[in-house]
């Protein structure tokens, strides 16, 4: 069985697609990061972090989705990652994103997660998903509300402990773009 690659997506300012070889240092960089990884579930070092990026490609392969590497259309560069994940021990899949640092403070991860968010309902026919939250990270639970979340319940993550589940808004309540900017 061939491997499924991600679809390229695209936004005004983003393009989602397929992780290639030259996203693997950012991404490492990010995982192997304690303080910014913190939220995201980090690796003490670059061999377990390269070993994350596999799974990640792998994700795609036995679920026909996954994370999506965001490329900032303006530099190039990738700018972090979004996408559906649904690992061995989570609730349902999730709706996840992750900036790398530099790309911060434009807007990038809430483009981003709502592109992905309208594949999922509209390609994938998912009628909903979740965001699944480290307690304390105010960044993710901030951008999740404004993508129309809401919380639902406290969980505990197989690999994290203790995880905020947020409740992301059906395919009914978004506009045609993927947001809630009508509904907020």
């Amino acid at each position: 069985m061939p491997m499924t690659p991600a679809p390229t997506l695209e936004t005004q300012n983003l393009i989602l697609r397929s992780h290639e070889k030259r996203d693997i240092e950012p991404m490492i960089t990010f995982l192997t990061d304690p303080v910014r990884a913190a939220g995201f579930g980090g690796y003490g070092n670059r061999h377990d972090a390269w070993r994350w990026c596999m799974l990640s490609v792998g994700h795609w392969h036995f679920h026909g989705y996954g994370y999506f590497t965001i490329e900032d259309k303006a530099s190039g560069q990738p700018a972090g990652i979004t996408g559906i994940w649904n690992p061995d021990g989570w609730p349902e899949p999730e709706i996840g994103w992750v900036v790398f640092d530099g790309f911060e403070g434009r807007g990038i991860a809430y483009e981003a997660a709502a592109r992905a968010r309208q594949w999922a309902y509209d390609d994938l026919g998912m009628t909903t998903l979740c965001s699944n939250i480290v307690p304390g990270n105010t960044r993710s639970i901030a951008l999740a509300e404004r993508l129309g979340a809401w919380f639902e319940r406290e969980y505990t993550n197989v690999y994290m402990g203790a995880e905020l589940l947020y409740r992301h808004p059906g395919p009914d309540a978004l506009d045609s773009d993927g947001s809630v900017e009508a509904y907020a």
